[in-house]
Formats: structure tokens, C-alpha cells, sequence
């Protein structure tokens, strides 16, 4: 074991990692497939990164296991956390096989009613990076996943854990103050003077404003019975709970994603024992999946993996889990720890770009910063235009840690997020669904229209094209101009600017990119900027997680 330093905002903060394997590249660029499937070690060795090392079995470990069971997937995630969040990057990249569950999807047919079944309708992929592998190494973007009538493109998933961590704490305040007006208005006020200062109405009712993160999602009223009117509720379900996944705001955690794309996308089941407790129809429990999710069935619905079922289910015709939860449990806290995008170079006609766009009104529903009070990652990368680092692409990303050194008496510490507060910079979202005219509205497959879809953050979008929901608009412009309903208004504002000002505006938006972490020069791995073969991408440098492992006895990955 020994020492280094990684930069900490203003400080240098000492992090206790192993460097027995310094240098190890940031293997695998897109979709792999495992080394020892097409030609073992040779194809590794004259193209490194070219395929993956570990087996699946290798991958799997001990299994689910907890902090004490060592080589499992949560001994992992509290011990060697940036193992765990390289080995869900493999996964992500991997290529499975029919002889590892691939396929078919929904059932052994793969038919039936689209309506009831809305699976029959994605497209069946080996890999999860079949749709978001691009740029090179990263969960970036691909093509449209046809799962509607007009189609459906493929987000980015760039800092897609710290779009769940804000979704879920926003869900709390907003209940928060659901309970704390019913509670006013249960009790009553001690006199008249605390009527008027607590806002309680003629009728003993109590409206409070629904406002959290600076974002306003309308109001409630609170009755004395203890019922609530939520008829005034703007841009989130009467529940108040927060979806940040899927355009029309449909699931709340990343764990689902995962499963259901895993099935969905690809025909591989997974059996989870987190999400199979929390949705177990005779006795729900609450549970804390091992990136930190709370789970509580009784405040929220979650979907149920299909396998948790299996004996009961004819169409798995008694298919057990394909998918070991330690993959479950690698992948989620591989996302959840996943890069936010990059900013490329910010001139004077960007900066111009985003004062108009806050003149405009575009910054009231994609707003630009949100803060997080409970950070449950355990890095952040902070990834911006660096002309004298950025060896391949001018970018250059700074690595700090946010873990916290347990030592509870095992062969290593354990490394624990610091839950401390960030600032979500440049995301540009409110997480509300918002009805934007029958420009945006989709056609489902029974006929219905879905006329309301989450604001997407525009993090990463100098780098995403085509845009819209649905992938139709060709560029940015045309997918701006395309907005109507409630941003009908800051729409007319951006077509009443001069083609001048209206350029700024795309000028800024194409400085948010995602990056490739393959040739990404970052302090983890600095590159050689003065080497003679700049092309080599041995010479890039890159964000190299390898840098952070603590057990060397796991090998590469």
C-alpha cells in the first residue's frame, strides 16, 4: 500500500489506494466480447483493450455476498469501489452469448400483443453498448430504440446517478412538505395569530407551494381530515414522486433500468434479491441496494423482475436467473459513479449564448445547476477544455475522490462515500414533465398519445444529434423551433432574436459534450504530450480507474 494525492477542490486530499498495477490502460471501447471467445491472449496483446479478461464467472465472483465475503460483488462496492465501477463498465461493454441467456426477448417467440406487452417492441441487442457505446469507451449514445410507433432515441447515460440522486431527494422534500401541511392541518393552529402565520385557509385547509431545488411543481392542499387535493400538482405524478428515467418519466432507480433493459433489450432475466424483497406481493420489505438505493414498498411501487417469479411464469418455462444479481450490483454502481459530460472551450459568443438563453426564459425549465445534499458516489471527474493537457481531444478531466478510509478490522478498509453536498453543474434540467405541443407529442401503440415527457438535461448535447424524444430533429435549431406548448412563448423569443444572437445561443450548447475516457488525458493517467507517435492511444493518457484499485489479488479486469 501506499499514498497519493488527488485533487480535492482547493486541497490535496490523501487517499489510500494501491498502485501494484500503475499504468494499467482503461481497457474496452465499446462492445467486447471476452478474450478467451475469439483467440485469448494473443488478440489482447496485439490490440490491448480489444476484448475482456475475466470471464463471466470471473466477473461474478462470490456473488451478491456483503462486505465480509470476500471476491463478492458488495465486498467489492465497500472495498475496491473503483474495481467494482470498472467491472460494470465491462459488463456494460459485454457481449453476451446464447450459451450466457442472450435472447429471445419477452418470450421463446418473441410475439404477441404490443399493447400489453410493450417489450415486443425493442430491439434485441447483444450488448448494452449496442445502443450506448459511442464515443469510443463510454456509455454514451447510439441509435434509436424502436419501442414506439415514431421510435425512441437512445440517451446518453453521462452522470445518469446523479440525475437518480437528484430525482430522489426532490421526491423527499416534496413529501415533506405533503406531511408537514397535512400535519397543520390535522392539529389546527393554537389561535388566530398562528392561523395567519402558518397559511391555513378559511376551511381549515393548508396549501403549501411544492418547491425543492429552486424547481416549482405546483401546490397541494391540506384538509383537516387528513385528505389531500392535489389537483394543482404540476409536472409529477399525485404520488410526488419524482421519475427520472425514460422520456415520459417512468422509473425511479437506475436497478430498474438495469433489469428491465437486460430483459427488454437483450432476452437475459435477472433475478434480484433487492428488488424481489421489495415487490414481494405476500410480504414487502424495505431495501437498500448496495449503491445506496432505498427501496421502501411503502411509499412507492417498483417493477418486479420477471424471474422473481419463475415457477409461476409459463413463458420462462422455468428459466432461473440468467443474469447473476452480482452483475446487477456491478452495473448500477458503475452508472451511479458514471462521468458527468465535459464542457469544451467557452468563448465570448458562448458565454453571450448563455445570457440569452437565461433572457429568453430557456433556463426556467432546463435549469442549469442543481445541488445535491447526500453525494453517495465515491469519485467525481470534472472534464473541461484544457488546450496544454488535452494531448487528443483538448480536454483534460480531474479526478477527486469522494470516499471516506473505514477501517473495521478486514484485510482492507473499506472505502465509503462521504455523502457529502455537490453542485450539479450544467445539467440543465427541473426533472418535471412538461407538455411541449403536438410537435413533441408521441403515438403509443393502442392508439393513445403521450403528450408529456420529462425536460431532458442538455448535459452532453453539443455531441448528441439528432434531438428530440424520438431522434427526428436534425439539429439543434430545428428541435428549439420545434418546441411549443408551455414553452411556446420562450420559443417565440428565440425566433423574434437576430441569426446572430440565435447562433450564440448553439454556440454555447456545443461546448456541453460527452468525451471519449479511453482518450481522455485526466490526473489519473496524464498521457505524453511530447511523444512522437501522438496517434497511439497508449500516448492519450485517460481516466484510468485503475489507479484507485485496493485488492491487488482481483487482477485486471
Amino acid at each position: 500500500m501506499r499514498y497519493f494525492k488527488l485533487r480535492s477542490g482547493d486541497t490535496w486530499k490523501l487517499g489510500v489506494v494501491s498502485l501494484l498495477i500503475a499504468g494499467l490502460p482503461d481497457t474496452g471501447h465499446a462492445q467486447l466480447a471476452e478474450c478467451g471467445q475469439i483467440g485469448g491472449a494473443a488478440v489482447n496483446d496485439a490490440a490491448p483493450g480489444g476484448c475482456i479478461n475475466k470471464t463471466l464467472a470471473e466477473q461474478i465472483g462470490a456473488g451478491h455476498g456483503d462486505e465480509m465475503t470476500p471476491g463478492s460483488a458488495v465486498y467489492l462496492i465497500k472495498r475496491d469501489p473503483a474495481r467494482s465501477i470498472r467491472r460494470g463498465r465491462q459488463l456494460f461493454q459485454r457481449k453476451f452469448t446464447a450459451a450466457e441467456g442472450l435472447g429471445p426477448r419477452v418470450n421463446a417467440t418473441s410475439t404477441g400483443d404490443i399493447t400489453e406487452t410493450r417489450a415486443l417492441g425493442a430491439a434485441l441487442a447483444d450488448s448494452c453498448a449496442a445502443c450506448h457505446g459511442r464515443p469510443r469507451g463510454s456509455a454514451g449514445f447510439g441509435g434509436d430504440v424502436v419501442t414506439f410507433p415514431d421510435s425512441r432515441d437512445a440517451p446518453h447515460l453521462f452522470g445518469l446517478g446523479l440525475i437518480e440522486m437528484l430525482a430522489d431527494e426532490m421526491t423527499a422534500d416534496l413529501r415533506l412538505i405533503r406531511e408537514q401541511a397535512i400535519e397543520t392541518a390535522v392539529n389546527g393552529p393554537a389561535n388566530n395569530r398562528s392561523r395567519r402565520h402558518l397559511g391555513i385557509n378559511p376551511d381549515g385547509s393548508v396549501t403549501r407551494r411544492l418547491r425543492t431545488k429552486g424547481v416549482d411543481f405546483g401546490r397541494i392542499t391540506a384538509r383537516p381530515d387528513g385528505t389531500v387535493d392535489t389537483s394543482a400538482v404540476d409536472g409529477v405524478d399525485e404520488d410526488l414522486r419524482v421519475k427520472p428515467f425514460f422520456h415520459h418519466g417512468a422509473t425511479v432507480s437506475m436497478r430498474e433500468f438495469i433489469i428491465g433493459a437486460l430483459n427488454d433489450e437483450m432476452g437475459l432475466q435477472a433475478w434480484d434479491p433487492v428488488l424481489c424483497a421489495v415487490t414481494d406481493p405476500v410480504s414487502p420489505q424495505f431495501m437498500l441496494s448496495p449503491a445506496g438505493f432505498a427501496f421502501d414498498p411503502e411509499t412507492d411501487s417498483f417493477n418486479r423482475p420477471k424471474v422473481c417469479d419463475a415457477a409461476e411464469d409459463a413463458d420462462l418455462d422455468g428459466v432461473a436467473g440468467e443474469i447473476d444479481p452480482a452483475l446487477v450490483d456491478h452495473m448500477e454502481f458503475y452508472l451511479l459513479n458514471y462521468f458527468k459530460p465535459a464542457q469544451y472551450r467557452v468563448n465570448r459568443r458562448a458565454y453571450r449564448g448563455l445570457y440569452l438563453m437565461k433572457a429568453i426564459g430557456c433556463t426556467s425549465c432546463h435549469v442549469q445547476n442543481l445541488e445535491i445534499e447526500r453525494d453517495r458516489r465515491i469519485a467525481d471527474v470534472e472534464t473541461a477544455y484544457d488546450r496544454e493537457r488535452g494531448i487528443f481531444n483538448d480536454l483534460f478531466a480531474e479526478a477527486t475522490t469522494r470516499f471516506q478510509v473505514v477501517n473495521d478490522g478486514g484485510a482492507y478498509p473499506q472505502l465509503l462515500p462521504e455523502e457529502q453536498s455537490f453542485v450539479v453543474r450544467n445539467v440543465f434540467t427541473d426533472l418535471k414533465r412538461h407538455d411541449l405541443g403536438p410537435n413533441f407529442h408521441e403515438r403509443d401503440f393502442d392508439g393513445t398519445r403521450i403528450t408529456e415527457h420529462v425536460t431532458e438535461p442538455l448535459w452532453g448535447v453539443g455531441s448528441t444529434a439528432p434531438y428530440g424524444h424520438d431522434g427526428r430533429s436534425i439539429n439543434l435549431d430545428t428541435v428549439i423551433r420545434r418546441h411549443g406548448g408551455e414553452a411556446r412563448r420562450v420559443t417565440a423569443a428565440y425566433r423574434r432574436l437576430d441569426p446572430n444572437s440565435r447562433d450564440m445561443i448553439l454556440d454555447f450548447l456545443q461546448t456541453l459534450v460527452l468525451f471519449p475516457p479511453d482518450d481522455t488525458a485526466s490526473n489519473l493517467n496524464p498521457g505524453d504530450p511530447n511523444s512522437d507517435d501522438p496517434q497511439d492511444p497508449a500516448n492519450h493518457g485517460n481516466i484510468n480507474l485503475g489507479e484507485l484499485f485496493q485488492i491487488a489479488g482481483e487482477g485486471t479486469e
